[in-house]
């Protein structure tokens, strides 16, 4: 793991190059607890949000009205076409329904775990041979996708940030097989108040995943790379 922007581990992937700042339009295609709060915080950060649930965007009126007008609703399609860069925020299980040619070279930040109880038993994950963010970048091979936001309460997204620089500074985690889109999260994490600790490829992605040590635990960046490294698969 490597804790971006400081000291390098071995086996880590390097936060990469910068990031074009006109990027400012975000695509969600999911409406739940993470995606509402993700969106708003976007907004909050500057960003133009289109949001996508499975109901249809007549269903998200009243989000949209709350967040303002930077925000409005969207088919998952028209998400997908309208985002620089795209969070996808639905249950595992429906991965297979997102949009694929509209995200073609765009980086896709995936907030997924995997919950049989509400996804069924998947056996290629119940036997350790992949990781849900593997899944989805199998089911969007053209695209960047990123681990992001999956080991925070949804409640905790908009008031445990903290800026830059603040001691005991709370850290989330990321995985990428590539550069860019660790350095895009990085960007969106310090936005949002958090550090960042890089995993690594999407192969070690589990690591931060349900009942692993970093799962939905207040950590700073330190506490953070001690519970990756703690992870047992």
């Amino acid at each position: 793991m490597d804790r971006v922007r400081q000291r390098p581990v071995a086996g880590n992937v390097p936060a990469g190059p910068a990031v074009d700042p006109s990027m400012t339009t975000v695509g969600i295609i999911g409406a739940g607890h993470i995606g509402s709060a993700l969106a708003k915080g976007f907004a909050n950060n500057g960003y133009d949000v289109v949001i996508a649930n499975s109901r249809g965007p007549e269903t998200l009126t009243d989000l949209v009205a709350s967040i303002g007008d930077r925000a409005r609703a969207a088919t998952a399609q028209d998400a997908a076409e309208a985002g620089e860069f795209v969070v996808v925020t639905v249950p595992l299980k429906a991965i297979g329904e997102i949009p694929v040619a509209p995200l073609t070279g765009k980086i896709v930040l995936d907030t997924n775990n995997y919950y049989f109880e509400r996804d069924g038993h998947i056996a290629a994950l119940d036997d350790k041979k992949t990781t849900t963010s593997q899944m989805l970048q199998e089911h969007l091979p053209e695209s960047v996708v990123v681990k992001a936001f999956n080991h925070i309460m949804a409640a905790d997204i908009l008031t445990d940030g903290s800026p830059a620089g603040t001691e005991n500074r709370r850290a989330l985690a990321t995985a990428s097989d590539s550069d860019e889109g660790v350095a895009l999260i990085t960007r969106v994490y310090d936005e949002f108040g958090f550090d960042t600790v890089n995993i690594g490829p999407l192969s070690e992605s589990w690591r931060v995943e349900r009942d692993q040590p970093a799962y939905v635990v207040r950590q700073n960046a330190d506490e953070l790379t001690q519970n990756l490294a703690r992870a047992e698969r």
